[in-house]
């Protein structure tokens, strides 16, 4: 496969990798294309570059994207709630605790293992591993809807989408303490925390542009029950967020340090981040036709309601 783009004058003097990240990515992610630089499958003009080199406005630049190769996961027999299938894209209710993507220390029992069951051949392989189809991820304590690819052209067509940001994404989530607006919208770009790479932060060096709308759904007993809605997609995005101001996600062991968690809200469980991706909403890459799909609120999320609502 091969992608051919002209550089506008927005990325005139920027580095290639950097340029190519914000043209293309999440069709490819960042880290292939920097593969792909570096083993040389990426010319400007006809001549090979590195990372570094400086791209100008009317470069032509050419990725030539290598046939994919067989993955070493292991297709697995894992039960799927799936919300929505056919030849081109599935979407399925991941439950929390499962992992969405093999790596280090969860090599099996993950998402990937069980669609590469469920779809046989059928995953997309755009990023350079065949039959991965996974376009965005989850975390692993957060529950709800997540799409995959059968195709490469399904796969670029939602990757743009995720890109465009027009992909609806809506979450359901509880959060500490009793916000004094019924709706909000937090504007704070994210990006790598400098000291703790587990975590993200907002203002950083290299943070990105990260809105959510907020609102409330319910107020409970030190508690609010709330929606939030995606209009970027950046790591952590709604953790952060909440965190930011004053109201973390009930349960989140790594945004969540203050010591309000627990005492009034003892004896509620959510093994981690009470957050669910609740709606999903996309454009079909071969009909054109919006597809729309709601992963019911998990019986953890509405115990809590229900409990912290009698307190």
């Amino acid at each position: 496969m091969e992608y051919n783009i002209i550089i506008d004058d927005e990325y005139d003097g920027i580095r290639l990798d950097k340029a190519l990240t914000g043209l293309i990515e999440p069709v490819i992610s960042r880290n292939r294309i920097i593969k792909l630089i570096d083993e040389g499958n990426v010319s400007v003009d006809g001549r090979i570059r590195k990372k570094s080199f400086q791209v100008s406005d009317g470069d032509r630049i050419s990725i030539t994207v290598p046939e994919t190769v067989e993955c070493n996961i292991e297709p697995e027999n894992i039960p799927l709630d799936i919300l929505y299938e056919d030849d081109d894209v599935i979407v399925v209710n991941k439950p929390k605790g499962m992992v969405v993507h093999p790596a280090a220390g969860h090599m099996s029992g993950t998402l990937v293992n069980a669609l590469m069951y469920h779809c046989g051949d059928s995953l997309s392989g755009i990023n350079g591993v065949l039959r991965p189809g996974i376009v965005h991820r989850i975390d692993k304590d957060t529950s709800g809807s997540i799409i995959a690819c059968k195709n490469d052209a399904a796969h670029a067509a939602i990757a743009a989408q995720l890109k465009e940001h027009s992909l609806n994404r809506t979450y359901l989530a509880l959060c500490i303490g009793n916000l004094k607006e019924e709706s909000l919208t937090i504007d704070a770009p994210i990006g790598r925390h400098p000291v703790d790479r587990k975590r993200m932060a907002i203002g950083v060096n290299g943070a990105k542009e990260a809105i959510t709308d907020i609102t409330v759904i319910k107020h409970l007993n030190g508690c609010d029950h709330i929606e939030c809605r995606l209009h970027t997609g950046r790591t952590h995005q709604i953790r952060v967020h909440m965190e930011s101001i004053g109201h973390p996600l009930l349960g989140d062991e790594t945004y969540n340090k203050g010591p309000k968690a627990t005492g009034m809200l003892s004896g509620i469980r959510t093994d981690g981040q009470a957050l669910h991706a609740y709606k999903l909403g996309f454009i079909h890459p071969k009909s054109g036709e919006y597809i729309e799909t709601i992963a019911p609120i998990p019986e953890y999320m509405s115990a809590a309601v229900e409990k912290l609502g009698k307190i």
